[in-house]
């Protein structure tokens, strides 16, 4: 079956779903869909579990960086501190694609795409990575998919014969992942991933002009030949340019401004060194006279 990864959102926590052609619903499921949801209890943890199942699907059917991989050591250095945030344990990859896009889930994981790495030096993607951590700890991401389970009908289904969170069928995670899409997060929640992402930077000694910078970034880019698609996917949240002003205010109010300059941006695996190994002693030797 033909399979195909769905991007949601541009450096925004998001949830992406593989979509296959069969079957989307049980004739169980669409009785549901006519009925609607109430009143059923989405917890952090279906959330987490649901959330599990989907990323696994989504890295079988997406080029993961190797550990070994520039990429993957970059991120390593910088993220691997960080796996224990606020009480969310964390987990992270990389997708070796062109796309310009980092998401969370509300399992913890989170994902950050090549093509971003190629653009943000480390205190930029760190100051991204902050903002992905943020909407996880608010809860951001729970209520992203809850409300993605809600629009498709699906919690009524799954949970009729139980009342708990049942294992989807892959096509009934792709028919989520398309409700997904518009689902996107909230001005306000967005606004608060970026204090999270700031207060993060500043917490952890990082300089907190990053924030500004990555946002000035998505603001060109947005400025560029692909404003049509990142005005598009950036539609429901704020401008990149007000929130680069926001950063800037709350850095020059903590007296840390300073024009940010990006630094160096090296995403390649260090060159091995060989050390060749001590030449062998050679016995010297010696000649006796006949007498």
């Amino acid at each position: 079956m033909k399979k195909k990864f769905i991007v949601l959102g541009i450096l925004f926590a998001a949830f992406g779903f593989t979509k296959m052609d069969a079957q989307i619903l049980s004739d169980k499921t669409m009785g549901a869909l006519g009925k609607g949801v109430s009143g059923f209890t989405f917890s952090d943890a279906d959330a987490a579990a649901l959330a599990k199942e989907s990323i696994a699907e989504m890295d079988a059917n997406n080029p993961v960086a190797a550990a070994t991989d520039g990429y993957s050591i970059r991120l390593n250095r910088l993220f691997g501190k960080h796996t224990s945030s606020e009480g969310v344990t964390l987990n992270y990859k990389v997708y070796l694609v062109k796309d310009i896009n980092a998401f969370a889930c509300a399992d913890g994981s989170v994902r950050v795409f090549a093509g971003l790495m190629d653009i943000m030096d480390d205190n930029e993607l760190l100051a991204v990575i902050g903002h992905e951590i943020g909407h996880v700890v608010n809860h951001d991401t729970r209520d992203a998919i809850k409300a993605a389970y809600k629009k498709e009908a699906l919690l009524d289904a799954a949970s009729s014969q139980s009342g708990k969170i049942e294992t989807l069928t892959g096509s009934q995670l792709g028919k989520i992942g398309s409700a997904m899409i518009d689902s996107k997060h909230s001005r306000k929640q967005e606004s608060q991933a970026d204090t999270f992402s700031y207060d993060f930077m500043k917490k952890n000694g990082y300089d907190v002009n990053a924030v500004e910078s990555a946002f000035r970034i998505l603001q060109n880019l947005s400025e560029s030949a692909e404003a049509s698609f990142i005005t598009k996917m950036m539609s429901s949240h704020p401008d990149s340019g007000k929130r680069a002003d926001d950063a800037k205010k709350r850095a020059v109010k903590d007296g840390l401004y300073k024009e940010y300059v990006q630094q160096k941006i090296v995403n390649t695996a260090p060159a091995k060194t060989t050390t060749k190994a001590p030449a062998k002693a050679t016995a010297k030797k010696t000649t006796t006279k006949k007498k």
